[in-house]
């Protein structure tokens, strides 16, 4: 055995995890998985109440540490054994978010490995933001500080990039089974998937109805253990979720538009009388609306931007300046400097289609506040138009801001509107 490597993570590449110890008592092991789940119950009810509904499952024979299909708990008996009490908690915490954040139908084409390390990275860090539990040692988890807040697809694109499969192996294992619903298979922290004498995978498969069923029995699942737990007491992450599942939805475009129009000037004046007050005999003065917008739009074009998002963020800038009169729009492009700011107006000669888009690093949002302040804008709106892959999100206190997020709805800024692109919807609706 090496240095760094633990016992249960030798036993896991010896095979041995697999075998069960005679000296282990079931019953034990489950009274352990049972007195963890109500002590989630009493100090983190959110957690307590989705663990409490998944059935407990002996999977010792295919599962090397634990896995979850949002129904069923499967375990390693081994490596259930390992674990203290509050260890026991944060297992069970990583298996509810695995849910929550609904891992196993997100990766798309992704590559297996590196979304399932994502996700974990995900996991563990809100776990240990929230003090759930204690964090396992017995198998070194995937965990860093630099992707809280992040969501799985944003963890993928940046180790992806930046390790080969030999540097991920020294950054952590997997905590546990992910299991790929349609397949019923999976990668566990061995790399190895269990099969019977007939080479068939031991873990268990699904048809399309069934994950259907699934999902939304813990979407709702999770609802309702939000709202027994009370406001504050989910992790922000799923705090988001919630709300996205509870709130009605709104046209995106819709949605800017309001926000735009709430910073048009407007007066009363009797050149525009109030039709409300004719049958009255009265005259009264009528809303004045001034359609002059005067707006600062920062468009994303650094590397994570493709061609057709940008082609959709000129398109929404043109959008913008055909639905009004009058504007005047100052419009600029960053990734982590700022280039080509022009101002538009009618009177300005040039059209939007005609600006040329600059950029291409890294991201970096701070650099647009940076910018304002050391120019004195101070725009009435600024709208950022981004893909929402950044680890800073700007002045809160600087001045109204509107992201529009595109493709990625899981992404919600920490300040200012969220308007979410959803290129897919775009393209149905044309």
């Amino acid at each position: 055995m090496s240095q760094n490597t633990t016992a249960v993570e030798q036993s896991m590449m010896d095979g041995k995890i697999y075998e069960r110890n005679p000296s282990l008592d079931s019953n034990k092991i489950r009274e352990k998985l049972t007195t963890a789940r109500i002590a989630l119950l009493i100090r983190q009810p959110f957690f307590g109440n989705l663990a409490t509904r998944l059935t407990l499952q002996d999977a010792t024979d295919w599962c090397a540490t634990a896995a979850t299909d949002g129904r069923h708990f499967f375990y390693n008996e081994n490596f259930i054994d390992s674990l203290n009490q509050k260890q026991t908690e944060f297992l069970f915490g990583h298996e509810i978010l695995h849910c929550v954040y609904d891992h196993f139908t997100r990766r798309d084409d992704r590559e297996a490995n590196i979304y399932n390390i994502a996700a974990d990275y995900c996991v563990n860090g809100d776990l240990i933001r929230h003090n759930i539990g204690e964090v396992i040692t017995q198998v070194k988890p995937f965990h860093d500080p630099k992707y809280y807040g992040w969501s799985s697809e944003q963890v993928y694109d940046d180790i992806f990039k930046k390790y080969d499969d030999e540097q991920l192996k020294q950054l952590g294992k997997l905590l546990d089974e992910h299991i790929d619903w349609e397949k019923g298979q999976g990668q566990g922290p061995n790399g190895k998937t269990k099969k019977d004498k007939s080479g068939k995978s031991k873990q268990p498969s699904y048809s399309k109805e069934e994950l259907k069923k699934i999902r939304d029995e813990m979407k709702e699942a999770m609802v309702s253990a939000a709202q027994a737990a009370g406001v504050g007491n989910v992790p922000k992450g799923v705090a988001r979720l919630i709300k996205d599942l509870t709130e009605p939805k709104m046209d995106w475009r819709e949605l800017l538009n309001q926000q735009i129009q709430s910073v048009l000037k407007s007066n009363y004046t009797f050149m525009r009388p109030s039709r409300k007050a004719w049958h009255t005999g009265a005259v009264l003065p009528g809303m004045d609306f001034d359609q002059t917008i005067d707006i600062a739009i920062a468009l994303d074009m650094s590397g994570s931007i493709g061609t057709k998002e940008a082609q959709d963020f000129l398109g929404e800038v043109k959008g913008i300046c055909d639905q009004y009169d009058d504007y005047k729009i100052k419009v600029w492009c960053f990734d982590t400097e700022i280039y080509n700011e022009q101002d538009f107006t009618p009177d300005s000669g040039e059209g939007i289609e005609d600006y040329e888009l600059q950029g291409g690093g890294g991201t970096d949002f701070d650099a647009n506040w940076r910018y304002m302040k050391d120019n004195d804008i101070e725009p009435k709106k600024l709208i950022v138009f981004t893909d929402g892959y950044s680890w800073n999100w700007g002045d809160e206190n600087y001045c109204d801001t509107i992201w529009v997020i595109h493709s990625d709805t899981s992404i919600e800024a920490p300040h200012g509107i969220t308007c979410h692109y959803d290129a897919k919807s775009q393209r149905d609706a044309a």
